[in-house]
This record gives C-alpha cells, sequence and structure tokens, in this order.
C-alpha cells in the first residue's frame, strides 16, 4: 500500500542491472548511470546521465510521517539525481528531493523531501538534511551534521563537522498556523566544527563562526563570532576572503 503523504506508486520488482537491485514503477535511468548492490530506486525517480548510486543507498524513499509532525502533508514527487552526481554507500535520498550536477550526499547521509542540493555540493558522511532545505552550489558539509527544514544556504558556504542548525524556540509547541525558522547562511560563510546555530539566525556573507560557538543572533557581513553565546571579536581580513583565494 502506499504511503498516504506520497502518491507514488510503492510497488518494486527486482532488476537484473545490478546485483540485488529493486526499481519501483517508472524509474528513468539515463546513460552511463552506475549502480553498486543492493540498491532500492523507488517509483517516479529520475537518475541522470553519469550518476552513480553505491552499495545499499536508497532513492526516492516515501516520507512516513508521525502525527505530531509539523512536515507540510503534500505529494512529492519522485526524487532528481542529476548529471554525474553520487549517492554513496548507505545514503538515503527521499522521493521530493533533489540533487544537482555532481552533487554528492555522503556515505550513510540523509536527503529529505522537498529539499534541494545545488551542483557540486557534498554533503558529508552521516549528515542529515531535513526536509525543505535549499543548499546552493559547491557547499560543503562536514561529517555528522544536522540540517534542519526551511534552512537556506548560499553558494560556497562550509560548515564544519557535528553542526547542529534549530528551527523552533518553542521545541515542539508551535502555535496553529506557526511557522518554524531555519537558519539563513549567506554566500561564502563559513561555520566551525561543533557549532550551534538557533532558530531563525542569518549568518553573514565571507562571515565566520569559531568552533564550539552557540550562534542565538545574527552575524554581520565578514563579522568573526565566537563563545557562547556568540559575540563579534573582529572583522575577516580581506586577503582570507574568497575572491583572494580563487
Amino acid at each position: 500500500m502506499a504511503d498516504l503523504d506520497s502518491p507514488l506508486d510503492d510497488s518494486l520488482n527486482p532488476s537484473d542491472l545490478a546485483p540485488g537491485l529493486l526499481l519501483g514503477e517508472d524509474v528513468e535511468l539515463c546513460e552511463g548511470v552506475e549502480i553498486g548492490g543492493n540498491v532500492v530506486i523507488r517509483s517516479g525517480a529520475r537518475i541522470e546521465r553519469g550518476a552513480v548510486i553505491q552499495d545499499g543507498a536508497i532513492v526516492g524513499k516515501p516520507p512516513r510521517l508521525g502525527p505530531l509532525s509539523a512536515v507540510p502533508k503534500t505529494a512529492v514527487t519522485g526524487a532528481v539525481i542529476g548529471e554525474g552526481a553520487a549517492v554513496l554507500a548507505g545514503a538515503i535520498v527521499f522521493a521530493g528531493a533533489e540533487l544537482g550536477r555532481g552533487a554528492i550526499a555522503g556515505d550513510q547521509s540523509q536527503i529529505r523531501e522537498r529539499t534541494i542540493l545545488g551542483a557540486e555540493t557534498v554533503i558529508g558522511r552521516g549528515s542529515a538534511v531535513d526536509n525543505d532545505v535549499e543548499i546552493g552550489a559547491r557547499v560543503r558539509v562536514q561529517t555528522n551534521c544536522y540540517l534542519s527544514a526551511h534552512t537556506h544556504i548560499e553558494d560556497d558556504v562550509f560548515v564544519g563537522p557535528g553542526v547542529t542548525m534549530t528551527n523552533d524556540h518553542t521545541m515542539g509547541r508551535l502555535r496553529a498556523g506557526a511557522a518554524m525558522a531555519g537558519p539563513r547562511l549567506r554566500r561564502a560563510c563559513r561555520v566551525g566544527g561543533g557549532v550551534v546555530l538557533c532558530p531563525g539566525v542569518e549568518v553573514g556573507e565571507e562571515a565566520f563562526v569559531a568552533a564550539g560557538s552557540v550562534v542565538t543572533r545574527d552575524v554581520p557581513r565578514c563579522g568573526v563570532v565566537m563563545g557562547v553565546p556568540a559575540r563579534q571579536i573582529r572583522d575577516v581580513p580581506n586577503h582570507d576572503l574568497l575572491e583572494r583565494w580563487r
């Protein structure tokens, strides 16, 4: 029986294209796709030219929402794995998610529904990207990060290992109709390992957040912040701006 939160056909059929491969209905596999062992590709997925799906990965997993979930219960379409993109071993890409050209979902990572990864973006091993997240191009998210729903990340951002992003000041007690607010990371900002970003904060363009900080308010463009709570100590020097490194 199909998931109530998705209109996609839930049936799977064995395929001789790869060992242990299971395919849903209307899966589109383009030329030059590489598929490892024991892969599941669910109904409606599109795997574009030159993409790689490694061992044990799942593409197009339908969402199954709990009775108290605040996630929109709207229908989702098939997952899209863009040209030359890769879903590495044990990773899960939900229905309705899209990986852009050359993007990588690292080993054992999770990419939820209606989330978009831009071209050449990399999500590190074991990191979880929640629903309705927008990530630009060439973003690097390291190991064991959590990107909360409704987070927005612009191009060329760096997110260090173990970063946690949050989107609900009430911790599950939002009033009916109230919207969650994930962090917004502006172009080329850098967030160090173990940082916590509170709901709705904005990290400005080219800003630098030191490891272990708890960010409770907006970080200005090119600001360097550290501490609990994070406070600005200086500006990023001109020689350290992204344009100087290209």
